[in-house]
């Protein structure tokens, strides 16, 4: 398994990711669907890395995170989600792994990560990681994120 940037020529398969997710894009967007335009604003951008997550040459997620939030200089990953196709197989584990890993390389020692209250599948993932919630925030328009922080390379 490894990441390979997105870009420009490659968001259509980035569409097709997060389209697969239709339950995500509802608690995400209130839309079961996203478009190409929402892709270039998501995945291409200055203050994000994007990345496809592969296994072998199949694309079967995507990954975007922060190396540094300004707001409190931890890494945050704001996005590792799989194509609906490659749910529950163990690639979601693997795919943070080598995020992880990444993290540590770069002499990182704890990531955070937030997940909309709704979506309680991605908080039972991510507690099974060893994230420990830490915090409640409001978004703009009032869905609540609960702030979950894992300590690494220790």
């Amino acid at each position: 398994m490894h990441f390979e940037e997105v870009k420009k020529e490659t968001l259509y398969i980035a569409l097709e990711m997060i389209n697969s997710n239709p339950e995500y894009n509802i608690f995400e967007n209130g839309k079961e669907a996203r478009t190409l335009a929402d892709m270039e604003n998501e995945f291409l951008n200055p203050n994000t890395i994007s990345a496809f997550i592969k296994l072998d040459d199949t694309y079967i997620g995507i990954t975007d995170y922060l190396l540094e939030n300004p707001k409190d200089q931890y890494p945050w990953l704001g996005l590792l989600l799989l194509h609906g196709d490659y749910q529950g197989y163990g690639f979601g584990a693997q795919a943070y792994a080598l995020y992880e890993n990444e993290m540590l390389n770069r002499g990182k020692k704890a990531v955070r990560i937030g997940v909309l209250k709704e979506n309680i599948r991605a908080q039972r993932f991510w507690e099974a990681l060893g994230f420990n919630h830490y915090n409640t925030a409001t978004m703009q328009n009032g869905s609540g994120i609960f702030c979950y922080e894992k300590q690494i390379g220790q």
